[in-house]
């Protein structure tokens, strides 16, 4: 089959050689291509369809310097002998085949191009808070290959990383951390720490191979707000129980709300969450409640260490997307001897009672 696809190619005047690439319905794809130097000055361009009746997409002789034409552009890099051709908003209708071209006289050079768009889910705009954290969801397809990915806010503000063959792990570069789960298909970009400045759009590149790289573009909207707490402090005896109460956004009234244990490194190394308003959730030594009416997440954790000493409150997105509101910090003193009365903070915690378990102390208010 092989060879028999080769000699088609060769049947084809002018196509040298031909890739596959795959892409995301609403996302991009980046394609590379190269052409020889004698040609620096002649027009690059990009069709659609058979080679006998390809249609352009996009045609420009303007070099080094993006082109572009409706949801195409192209960059001819005349130092390398190269011209990208990017492609957004695709949809599956876009599935074809393409050739990326010199014009010259004669019998074109080109390069056939097969593209393949999947069904997709974007990312979207990500909303976050000043002084909390978000992790980001970004699903894709390419299990079995070994990407180079970059995250990046503007073409000179990117974070790389370089897979390996080894198992998944964490790559930090300053307050962004990404985690690919190739397995799963799976890349978590978390960032930490946010602030207003943090605003703007997004852009995930998986680098493929030398030909091609497809990516998703996304909003991350940071609001601040003046009047909120943005952690609060708390205290508990060594194997007694602490309350905790915590405030979200009134936009946030119908999503998942989660409590996240940190250890560590890891913001979220173990969770428990209630999807419903004014019906308890108990799992461990952890109870939650959500009363969608005051906005106000409530809980306890009982049997409490001194490993409990940082816990986060947030919210849960549709597209699982987490976002980190308030942070927790229990300072785990050593547990009162029998002779010493009971410290008067002790009272307990009724789940016939959400408003028992908050003090002004706690108290937040984000809108």
């Amino acid at each position: 089959m092989k060879i028999i696809w080769t000699f088609t190619l060769l049947m084809i005047p002018g196509v040298v050689s031909s890739m596959s690439v795959t892409g995301y319905s609403g996302g991009g794809v980046m394609i590379t291509c190269k052409y020889d130097k004698r040609y620096t000055d002649n027009k690059k361009y990009f069709c659609k369809g058979q080679w006998s009746q390809c249609t352009d997409q996009i045609k420009t002789d303007i070099k080094d310097k993006w082109f572009d034409a409706g949801r195409f552009s192209l960059y001819d890099d005349t130092s390398s002998s190269v011209f990208t051709v990017t492609i957004r908003d695709l949809r599956e209708d876009d599935s074809d085949t393409y050739y990326c071209g010199v014009d010259k006289y004669g019998i074109d050079s080109s390069t056939e191009v097969n593209l393949k768009v999947l069904t997709g889910q974007q990312i979207g705009t990500v909303r976050g808070y000043s002084g909390g954290n978000v992790l980001i969801n970004y699903k894709y397809e390419m299990k079995n290959t070994n990407p180079v990915i970059e995250v990046c806010k503007t073409a000179d503000q990117c974070f790389t990383v370089i897979n390996t063959n080894r198992r998944a792990e964490w790559k930090h570069d300053r307050r962004f951390s990404v985690y690919n789960d190739r397995s799963a298909g799976l890349l978590l970009l978390f960032i930490r720490d946010l602030n207003e400045n943090d605003s703007g759009e997004y852009k995930i590149i998986v680098k493929v191979s030398e030909d091609y790289s497809f990516f998703s573009e996304f909003n991350l909207d940071i609001k601040k707000e003046d009047c909120c707490v943005k952690s609060i402090s708390l205290s508990a005896s060594a194997g007694g129980s602490v309350n905790i109460s915590c405030k979200y956004p009134q936009s946030h009234i119908h999503d998942v709300k989660f409590l996240c244990w940190r250890s560590g490194a890891d913001l979220c190394a173990k969770e428990t969450s209630v999807k419903e308003s004014r019906r308890w959730r108990d799992e461990g030594k952890i109870r939650l409640y959500d009363d969608r009416e005051q906005q106000l997440l409530t809980g306890s954790i009982s049997h409490v260490t001194e490993e409990d000493s940082e816990y986060w409150c947030g919210v849960q997105s549709d597209q699982g997307h987490k976002i980190f509101i308030t942070r927790v910090l229990i300072n785990v003193t050593e547990a009162t001897s029998p002779s010493s009365p009971p410290p008067s903070s002790s009272s307990s915690f009724s789940s016939s009672s959400v408003s028992s378990v908050e003090s002004p102390q706690q108290r937040m208010c984000i809108k």
